[in-house]
C-alpha cells in the first residue's frame, strides 16, 4: 500500500480500526464488519478532527457508547 495515495484522514481511520481491533481482541476486518452494520464507518471517519488529537482510548470510550445504541 502506497500511503502517500492514502489521506491523513484515511491512514488515521486504518490506524484506529487495528488498535480498536486489538483492545477488543478481533480483527480489523471485524470491526470494520461491526461499523459497517452498525452504520458506525462514515461517524468514526467523521470524528477525525476529535480522535487524533486526544487519547486513542477516548475514541475507544465514544465507540463503544456508540455501539451500545
Amino acid at each position: 500500500m502506497n500511503k502517500k495515495c492514502l489521506s491523513k484522514e484515511m491512514l488515521f481511520f486504518a490506524y484506529l480500526l487495528e488498535k480498536y481491533a486489538e483492545y477488543k481482541g478481533t480483527t480489523a476486518a471485524d470491526i470494520l464488519n461491526i461499523f459497517d452494520k452498525r452504520n458506525l464507518t462514515q461517524y468514526v471517519k467523521d470524528m477525525y478532527p476529535i480522535y487524533h488529537v486526544e487519547r486513542i482510548e477516548n475514541a475507544f470510550e465514544d465507540i463503544d457508547r456508540k455501539r451500545k445504541h
